[in-house]
């Protein structure tokens, strides 16, 4: 038996769209099916007119197999598309490739690691492009096919949970991180955003996939039904871009330890990257880091002796007189002496080390499971949440110069902290729990820990310093009316900041935490 292909299909709905008119998925299909008695039962449909029902509603099938998603295509999407990202085009292009994969059943996977329900989304050449998190699958959601934590809160109840979070907001959390690493430049966060997606391969209540599959099989029987949607309800959570060739800092540490050890430029490179990390889950008072679920990428080029030979002398006589050295254009006794004062009469610091070692290594680092911060209190009652990193070598380093540029400028300005305070509330305030008061609770807590770090890097302290100072809530109040008045006046014969953002008459309110939990590990 013959059925029409993919574009009869297509051409036959859009004339039926155009004219107002639900598609009929009838009028191609086989003779045979066709009936002119409309009481007759037909039967089930199998053919490819079925599937566009099973996936989507109304909505034709793309034409082509390959993974490379359109804009024009993106409107002919099986899948409702409610996600859209219009400022960052390159994001929005990667979570229509996953859309359009998880129509033509390239599906999600779970991954098995890990207290909760979180998935590796894949385009349709099946790679691996992100890292889904839906909400109702966190830790402490309804649908977290995890027993892990179900059995933690039938058989501890009293220990379950995190009493300074907000619960069940860790998509939330996953997103603030992110717009925090690109207000500071930090690049240490993959690209995080909330999405909606819906996919079989999801964890949904009985009662959904039902629903969802009784009003397929209704489309199917009546095309002319119509519905506001069909398939399974999409899912919010975070979409956080995937990363590759990172592993566990665990891994490498220990490796650093022993087997491949760092040299200083090396060293150099991994504490920079070390100290973002610092900056961002202090600001975000992450509860939840380990040495697990931060990664690093390190790579060591393969240069032989050789290549690092001509690499130094041509970075030498490139500094001199713009000169490239070849190895065909040198002899090897020129190369022997140039080499011999090359090391003999070192011009500076930097000549004492080959150049080769400067370039020859890739060390980077990734903030990942970032669900367990922005809380709305310091810790106080069973544990302290410390941060894992503070018992690292690296800890016990002062600030570097370079972290000081790049984030106390910033940092200093309360104006530029009420920018992320803002766009964290624009994130924020779109769950449904969203509970305003709380979130100012949230930012006072987040300011205070900015308050700490500010101090901490003018006083040219260590990340492990950082973590032992008094824990500080900056609280925003308006201001009473005799000193609003008081306020208004001052204000006159100042001048105005270029870039004020803050109210006249709101003024901050510093207060310090002394509480401290039952298990402390400072």
């Amino acid at each position: 038996m013959e059925v029409d292909t993919d574009d009869d299909l297509l051409e036959s709905t859009n004339e039926a769209r155009s004219k107002g008119q639900p598609p009929d998925v009838t009028t191609n299909l086989p003779q045979s099916y066709q009936s002119d008695e409309p009481n007759l039962k037909k039967p089930k449909q199998t053919t490819l007119s079925a599937k566009m029902f099973r996936n989507g509603e109304y909505q034709p099938l793309l034409n082509g197999s390959d993974g490379n998603v359109s804009e024009a295509e993106s409107a002919d999407f099986v899948h409702l598309s409610c996600n859209h990202f219009e400022s960052d085009p390159e994001f929005n292009e990667i979570v229509k490739k996953v859309e359009y994969a998880i129509d033509h059943n390239v599906l999600p996977q779970r991954i098995y690691e890990g207290s909760s329900g979180s998935y590796f989304c894949k385009n349709f050449e099946n790679k691996t492009v992100a890292v889904f998190k839906p909400k109702d699958e966190e830790p402490y959601g309804i649908l977290n096919p995890k027993w892990t934590k179900w059995l933690h809160k039938i058989c501890c109840p009293c220990c379950f949970g995190r009493s300074c979070l907000v619960p069940n907001q860790g998509y939330l959390s996953e997103a603030g991180a992110s717009i925090i690493d690109e207000k500071l430049d930090l690049k240490i966060v993959p690209k995080t955003r909330v999405v909606k997606l819906s996919a079989e391969s999801f964890n949904y209540l009985a009662i959904d996939r039902v629903k969802s599959r009784t009003k397929q099989n209704l489309a199917n029987r009546f095309p002319n039904m119509r519905f506001d949607r069909i398939g399974l309800p999409p899912k919010v959570g975070s979409f956080q871009l995937f990363v590759e060739n990172y592993k566990d800092a665990d891994y490498w540490l220990r490796r650093f330890e022993s087997d491949e050890p760092l040299n200083e430029n090396e060293a150099k490179t991994f504490q920079i990257q070390f100290e973002r990390l610092v900056v961002l889950d202090y600001i975000i008072r992450n509860t939840d880091r380990g040495n697990d679920n931060w990664l690093i990428k390190f790579e060591r080029l393969k240069l032989n002796g050789t290549e690092e030979l001509f690499k130094g002398l041509n970075c030498k006589n490139a500094s001199k007189n713009n000169s490239v050295v070849t190895e065909s254009s040198v002899n090897i006794d020129e190369i022997k002496n140039e080499t011999d004062s090359f090391q003999r009469e070192p011009e500076s610091k930097e000549e004492q080390v080959p150049q080769a070692s400067k370039t020859s290594v890739i060390i980077k680092l990734a903030a990942i499971d970032n669900g367990l911060a922005f809380p709305f209190k310091h810790p106080d009652e069973w544990r302290a949440y410390p941060y894992h990193w503070a018992w690292l070598p690296q800890a016990k380093i002062p600030f570097s110069q370079e972290i000081k540029d790049l984030v106390l400028p910033k940092l200093s300005d309360m104006n530029f902290v009420q920018e992320i305070c803002n766009e964290l509330y624009e994130v924020f305030k779109k769950d449904r729990g969203f509970d305003k008061s709380t979130f100012e609770k949230q930012m006072s807590v987040m300011r205070g820990q900015i308050l700490n770090l500010v101090q901490a890097l003018k006083d040219n302290r260590t990340p492990l310093q950082l973590v032992q100072m008094p824990c500080v809530t900056v609280e925003l109040t308006k201001l009473k009316h005799h000193d609003k008045h008081h306020s208004s006046l001052q204000h006159q014969h100042s001048h105005p900041s270029a870039r004020e953002r803050l109210d006249s008459d709101v003024q901050f309110k510093q207060s310090f935490h002394s509480r401290s939990p039952l298990f402390s590990c400072w």
